[in-house]
């Protein structure tokens, strides 16, 4: 059992976001207490290899396609598929190869971002917005410059996902999709693809390289035990009964509700709002595309399908490539990024939401009959968890489902492309929104639930979970502890601890 509060000073705290918390780099508390989890660190680095391991592999597929004599004019060879919606499967197994290797960029990424807003006074949460929070220094691998380019690379990670599989008519010159298309595989945002992977695995390193980083754990408390030995934060005395967003100061009695992580964490909300006004633009975009596709709604829905049809409503727009080499690819992925921009950035976001809810229930454990741990295996965080797998599994099929809303035909004669139409289906649209729609319904639900029971929430936040520990054990429990006077207190040992007093005041 480890005690480390031999003088309790309230220097600062920290109840806001980013708000400051002071520190002492150079003082310690004694033994140390905390795991610096260098398993997570190997599994991280790992990870950041095989990614870069997967990028040049498919600069590598790009450049093959490029020198191959069985490529449509220049940059599109054709595979042995025998109908058009065997395309789906490869571009939804692309999406997941993608979501892959952005997560494990990014769990390197969080983890140096995290160090280094706590390296400058400023670490709130264990979770932050990634790429909307930004360390100081506009060239800072964590800074603001760096997060930018994250946030176009990631956005042209899964663009290029979709761009890479393209449906050509090797017969028509419609532009339009029929039954005769050939599947293709295009060279170019296979490169686009290797390279902004490969980029995002070096900013990630580089952003490790450039932090200090105390612990690589992903667990609220390890971040915090670290920060506690260190002396960068203190735990202030009689807020043993005070939660997350509870200003007050003193003795206070136990409340049976605690209040809900919408009310707790403004990021929170906005990433909340955010997603609803998605769910609104997408809905109106599929009803838009409706009208313009000169059908009334009752018409169109007599067509409905879950994947594209010949006889699907559409709209659809060419862009001719005759005389051009490369630089109508600009256009598509302007095309893409505008419309799955917000969707990209949307996601990544919801992380938040999700790795707050679960840094809530692991602390809740406190009071269970098993308790809580300080540490846990790094892969248990992410695929111990419900919501987390949930997250993993919608950003790919999001994608892929958008991918289906809007999609590109080639045109192609006497063995060259000719043109590319970018089609919109309007009931792909409204299934993609209908999709979202439930996304958000499930993480509004979960962020407005209070959570029952006297045991104060944190959602994370580090200087909360400081005034709430006051033991390091590697097996914690929280309750009762004593009954003195004239307050009585509340805190964490060891063993298992009796139910608090609800009628006295803590402090």
């Amino acid at each position: 059992m480890y005690t480390h509060y031999p003088d309790r000073s309230r220097d600062s705290y920290a109840t806001t976001d980013f708000e400051s918390v002071y520190f002492k780099p150079k003082q310690t508390t004694g033994p140390e207490f905390y795991d610096r989890s260098k398993l997570s660190r190997f599994v991280g680095l790992v990870g950041v290899g095989i990614v870069a391991l997967f990028g040049w592999l498919c600069i590598f597929a790009g450049f093959m396609i490029f020198l191959s004599k069985n490529t449509i004019s220049s940059g599109v060879v054709v595979i042995s598929l025998s109908s058009s919606w065997q395309k789906e499967p490869l571009c939804l197994g692309l999406n997941l190869l993608v979501t892959a290797c952005t997560e494990a960029t990014g769990f390197v990424h969080g983890i140096a971002l995290r160090s280094a807003l706590a390296s400058e006074q400023r670490l709130g949460f264990n979770t932050n917005l990634r790429l909307l929070s930004a360390g100081s220094g506009w060239f800072n691998p964590n800074g603001t410059c760096c997060n930018i380019v994250m946030a176009i690379l990631l956005i042209v990670s899964y663009s290029s996902s979709l761009l890479v599989a393209l449906s050509v008519d090797l017969e028509s010159s419609t532009g339009v999709a029929d039954a005769g298309l050939a599947i293709c595989i295009s060279e170019v945002p296979l490169i686009v693809l290797g390279i902004a992977i490969l980029l995002q695995a070096v900013i990630a390193l580089a952003s490790a390289r450039s932090a200090d980083i105390l612990t690589w754990s992903s667990s609220p408390f390890d971040i915090t035990a670290a920060l506690v030995h260190h002396a960068q934060i203190i735990q202030e005395p009689g807020q043993c009964m005070h939660g997350v967003g509870d200003h007050n100061r003193g003795p206070v009695a136990p409340s049976p509700k605690q209040p809900s992580a919408w009310r707790a964490h403004s990021a929170v909300r906005k990433v909340v709002m955010t997603l609803w006004v998605l769910v609104i633009v997408c809905t109106v975009w599929g009803i838009i595309i409706v009208h313009l596709s000169n059908h009334s709604m009752s018409d169109a829905i007599k067509s409905w399908s879950f994947f594209p049809q010949p006889q699907s409503h559409l709209i659809a727009y060419s862009i001719p490539i005759e005389g051009g080499v490369y630089w109508y690819w600009v256009l598509y992925y302007l095309n893409m990024a505008a419309i799955q921009g917000p969707l990209t950035l949307a996601l990544h976001c919801s992380e938040l939401v999700v790795n707050v809810i679960r840094d809530e229930k692991v602390w809740r454990k406190a009071t269970t009959a098993e308790g809580t741990t300080i540490s846990s295996h790094p892969l248990a965080l992410v695929f111990g968890s419900t919501l987390n797998v949930g997250l993993l599994g919608s950003k790919p099929l999001l994608h892929w489902m958008l991918g289906l809303a809007i999609s590109l035909a080639g045109t192609a004669e006497n063995g060259y492309l000719r043109a590319i139409a970018v089609s919109m289906w309007p009931f792909q649209i409204l299934n993609y929104s209908v999709a979202l729609l439930i996304f958000s319904l499930t993480l509004t639900a979960i962020v407005l639930y209070q959570p029952k029971g006297p045991q104060p929430a944190a959602y994370g936040h580090v200087q909360t979970l400081a005034n709430l520990i006051d033991e390091w054990p590697p097996t914690f429990w929280w309750g009762h502890k004593d009954g003195g006077s004239p307050f009585r207190h509340a805190g964490t040992s060891d063993h298992r601890l009796p139910k608090v007093d609800m009628d006295a005041l803590y402090a």
